[in-house]
């Protein structure tokens, strides 16, 4: 192990004295250049005397790897260092393809979960299901290992063989699986469908490879047996991915030579227009463009030109405002660097960037901008739209948060658990339109939340506990005994009140798990769209042809208004 450590260590050091030799040449070039070699040789001889005197012993690539991330928090978020060892993790963000079974996979306890089965993919035909919990992979235990490795071992080479070892509800004995690994794609349009006879429904969920195709597939086959009076584009949770795609997307539904964004940076040959280049499949039927803070990227691209181009709504909330490129260079032993080149721009000249992404709020959305800084764009038909991060909807709709209460039913996979048992002890359940979650099954979650002696505390009460540690330690609790202990039991939750108080969420959410069991993501996905604030007002506002076409239209009451944020 040292022989192998020291190696590292005569590679990374002959490789930082031909750097520095190479670049000695342009010293009297410039100051920069002296600068540069200066803190290279600085680099060099610190790592050289650290690695030879340092009181234990040292791990060489750890040490590179750790100053290489250091180096990238200088720049900006998205620009990172990607090891050999994340290279298959990188194409399946880029292509949406990677080799293994099909599954996700999360964490219950000391082991990973089977947590959603792909259909017709090799964990699915193989009998997974989920909440098998993964003992072994190949012989070695998965005990406390952590998740990014656990899915290495599932992943591999298509057409090579794993044994999985799987531990499931209600059966005594270890079940071993011998699985071929096939290529795994992720579709990007998991679910579209009617929400009546003229509303049609496509949820996209990334831009991965064929993300345009896969839109214009559904949209087509929706059109074919209906008579579209509107459709609705779902971006919500969507993070983005290829620029390309994005362009693809907004070409459905816009004509062929328009500029849907345009790229610029410091080096002149990122600077690039990005233009519709064929006839656009529909560019008449009302368009509603679902957001929400977690949409991104390509995301924002397509919402931000349907709104610049006044092709459609956007409906929602203001999105996350990720507005610059990156690129992929390829570095010595396979690694990767994704570094930012440009920013991008929609065609009314906006920029999507937040003005600031070091301080977003704490849900990871735009922080509040000062009205000083930001500016004002108009759409295609003169409406005012502004920057300063996101895209800006132009009807604000947004879903209720969760309760504490049901996020950690969610969270200590209380909800999950439960589904588990479910489906193994119902053979089938109705239609994802039909299903309901019943007083019967309510009444037997409830009888199962008390069972696992569930437990949590509110914000409320994590706060007010630490206001009473301050209040003693400043010696002021005794003085306000009495009214700390009032507000003790005013904030107190009760599980059986509050299982019935916040039942409408819950079981919403315990809907949606019981029918991922037996309908896979497509029917997670259907039964989520009941209730939903955001579908349901893109409904009124398509079926409403003055609302939407006033929607549409600049108001010159308005054009002094700057949005709320």
């Amino acid at each position: 192990m040292k022989t192998i450590k020291l190696k590292k260590v005569i590679t990374v050091s002959v490789l930082m004295v031909l750097l520095s030799g190479s670049l000695i040449i342009f010293r009297s070039s410039s100051n920069d250049d002296f600068k540069l070699v200066k803190n290279l040789e600085i680099y060099y001889t610190l790592f050289r005397e650290l690695n030879h005197w340092y009181v234990d012993e040292t791990d060489p690539e750890k040490l590179v790897e750790a100053s290489i991330e250091g180096m990238l928090e200088e720049t900006d978020p998205y620009t990172t260092y990607i090891p050999e060892s994340d290279e298959e993790n990188f194409k399946f963000m880029t292509t949406g393809e990677y080799g293994g079974i099909g599954a996700l996979i999360r964490r219950n306890g000391d082991y990973a979960i089977i947590a959603d089965p792909y259909r017709d993919f090799p964990a699915d035909k193989n009998g997974f299901i989920a909440g098998d919990t993964i003992i072994a992979i190949d012989g070695k235990s998965m005990k406390n290992l952590a998740i990014n490795k656990i899915s290495e071992n599932l992943k591999g080479k298509p057409g090579t063989p794993v044994v999985i070892q799987l531990k499931r509800y209600g059966t005594p004995e270890v079940i071993e699986k011998a699985v071929i690994r096939e290529k795994i794609t992720v579709p990007n349009v998991p679910y579209y469908g009617m929400l009546d006879d003229e509303i049609a429904y496509i949820r996209l969920s990334n831009f991965t490879t064929d993300a345009g195709k896969e839109v214009k597939s559904a949209f087509l086959e929706l059109g074919k047996n209906h008579d579209l009076r509107g459709v609705i584009l779902d971006l919500r949770n969507n993070p983005g991915g290829l620029l390309i795609e994005a362009v693809e997307v907004s070409n459905i539904f816009i004509q062929s030579g328009q500029e849907i964004v345009s790229t610029r940076g410091r080096v002149k040959q990122w600077d690039y227009e990005y233009t519709t280049r064929f006839p656009a499949t529909d560019t008449e039927i009302p368009l509603a463009v679902l957001v929400n803070r977690a949409s991104a990227s390509a995301s924002e691209i397509v919402a931000g030109a349907v709104q610049d181009l006044d092709r459609g709504i956007i409906i929602g909330e203001r999105t996350y405002g990720k507005g610059l490129v990156q690129t992929t260079r390829n570095l010595v032993y396979n690694s990767k660097l994704k570094l930012t080149t440009a920013k991008y721009y929609i065609p009314s000249g906006r920029c999507i960037q937040a003005l600031d992404y070091t301080h977003r709020n704490e849900d990871g959305s735009v922080g509040t901008i000062p009205d000083s800084l930001i500016s004002e764009f108009t759409t295609k038909n003169g409406r005012k739209v502004f920057d300063g991060g996101g895209i800006i909807p132009d009807i604000t709709s947004r879903n209720d948060d969760y309760s504490q209460f049901t996020i950690s039913l969610f969270a200590q996979n209380i909800l999950f658990d439960y589904a588990t048992i479910f489906s193994i002890r119902n053979d089938s359940i109705p239609d994802p339109d039909q299903f309901k979650i019943d007083d019967s099954i309510y009444d037997d979650f409830k009888n199962y939340v008390k069972s696992r002696d569930f437990s949590y505390t509110t914000r409320s009460e994590d706060s007010l506990e630490e206001l009473i540690k301050i209040a003693k330690r400043e010696k002021y609790f005794e003085l306000s005994k009495d009214e700390f202990e009032a507000l003790q039991k005013k904030l107190a939750h009760n599980n059986e009140k509050d299982l019935d108080n916040f039942r409408p969420e819950i079981s919403n959410l315990l809907k949606q798990e019981i029918i991922s069991r037996y309908y896979y993501q497509s029917g997670r996905i259907r039964s989520s769209i009941d209730g939903d604030k955001d579908i349901l007002k893109a409904i009124e506002i398509l079926n409403n042809t003055d609302q939407y076409l006033t929607t549409l239209s600049p108001d010159p009451l308005m054009a002094s208004v700057v949005p709320d944020q």
